[in-house]
């Protein structure tokens, strides 16, 4: 058997902790769009069954004073931390903390520490059940009667605390562009420049151990950095940045990689890229969590994925009449890859904000490039005027000019990838 990733529906987020009241009247960002499949084991006959819950999240809101904020987190070993995240991140940056007034340093400080708020109240949630359950370790080498409740429930005490999450956020604050990520989900600025082309940007690096920033950060902290190189996971996960996960933030020194650390060497800061001006930009945003990553680099290749993804949203732009359907179209796509090579990925989220001044984007459609900006796409908050434009063919990235037959991104049918 082999599984599809889990790609969530949008609905409201579950989590009910401190900050739910405050948050549930923030107006939701409609210029956007969220593609949602379920999480699918195939078997050999090719049915699919789901394989386990949901446990990604994600935000689109729309604060005061032209701000909007934009969020993907990729939860493993449970819901609990990308719930809590995605709720109250939302509370630290929306509810009156950032200014019009603000300087670009003022913005990024804003958004590390409420990072580092977010995850130290995560860690006072679960503070309780983590005392508890280190009582429960000191006593169960004492045999007793009571030997095995207390080793029953140490397990649920483990499933209660165990945990984290990655996270890739998106603010747009006095109309400039801040991204702030935490382990490997992934943002890409989509350009539409003056000659036709679109421009893609990928702002930030995974934090892996394939990212050498991490792995000299890591060895200052006293880490041998070729053992991590070959380990890859650390604690069955591949990235060396996470928010929650209890076991590498605090019991770092049981684990071999990383108990050489002079300090605690998985860490929640988010790297904060210098911000882009979004000033005269047309184009669209997208917030990728590592799953729909893995999907696109087994199919296309590390070096390709990118172009791939802007081209297939470029294609459904000329297609649909939503952002909504876009972002499912794309997700479908995409889910075919792992569908027909039966591969297993996790969540997979996408989330692309348009953002449309008065320019059109050119997009790719079946061997030639249209744009068509139909008045039905106002209904989600788009300025875009009414009618059809058509426009030449276009370049994905520079190049040649990118014409999408029916085989490739754009075409009508979705281009399969077999592997392994």
């Amino acid at each position: 058997c082999s599984s599809l990733g889990n790609l969530y529906v949008f609905i409201k987020l579950l989590f009910k902790g401190r900050f739910s009241y405050w948050t549930d009247d923030l107006p939701l960002c409609q210029m956007c769009g969220v593609g949602t499949a379920p999480n699918c084991t195939y078997g050999p006959d090719g049915k699919d069954t789901q394989s386990h819950p949901n446990e990604d999240g994600h935000f689109r809101f729309r604060g005061e004073e032209g701000c909007f904020l934009y969020g993907v987190f990729n939860g493993f070993d449970g819901s609990r931390v990308s719930s809590f995240v995605s709720q109250c991140l939302t509370a630290e940056l929306l509810l009156g903390q950032l200014k019009s007034t603000h300087t670009d340093s003022d913005v990024r400080r804003i958004l590390s520490q409420a990072f580092d708020v977010v995850e130290k109240s995560y860690f006072e949630t679960i503070g309780d059940a983590l005392a508890e359950k280190a009582t429960i370790i000191s006593q169960l080498p004492e045999l007793s009667p009571q030997s095995q409740k207390l080793s029953e429930r140490l397990k649920d005490l483990e499933q209660e605390v165990s945990g984290g999450a990655t996270a890739v956020v998106a603010l747009i604050h006095n109309n400039k562009l801040y991204i702030a990520n935490v382990g490997t989900n992934r943002a890409l600025l989509c350009k539409s420049t003056s000659d036709g082309q679109n421009q893609v940007i990928q702002i930030g690096r995974p934090h892996t151990t394939e990212n050498e920033d991490e792995l000299q950060r890591l060895a200052g902290l006293g880490l041998d950095v070729s053992g991590l190189r070959q380990a890859a996971l650390i604690a069955g996960q591949s990235s060396t940045r996470r928010i929650g996960d209890y076991r590498v933030k605090y019991n770092y020194t049981d684990i071999d990689l990383l108990s050489a650390a002079k300090n605690k060497p998985i860490i929640a800061e988010p790297e904060i890229q210098a911000s882009q001006s979004l000033e005269g930009v047309t184009g669209f945003l997208l917030l990728m969590s590592e799953g729909l990553i893995k999907a696109l680099e087994s199919a296309h290749g590390p070096e390709q994925a990118n172009q791939e993804m802007v081209a297939m949203v470029a294609a459904e732009l000329a297609q649909q009449g939503s952002l909504e359907a876009v972002a499912q179209s794309v997700v479908e796509r995409v889910s075919g890859y792992t569908t027909m090579s039966r591969q297993r990925t996790p969540g997979v989220p996408l989330l692309p904000s348009r953002r449309r001044p008065s320019a059109a984007v050119t997009t790719p459609t079946q061997g030639r490039c249209e744009v068509r900006t139909h008045r039905e796409v106002n209904r989600v908050g788009t300025r875009w005027a009414g009618g059809w434009e058509k426009t030449r063919p276009h370049r994905v990235g520079g190049g040649t000019p990118t014409h999408a037959h029916p085989h490739r991104v754009g075409g009508g049918e979705t281009r399969h990838t077999h592997t392994g």
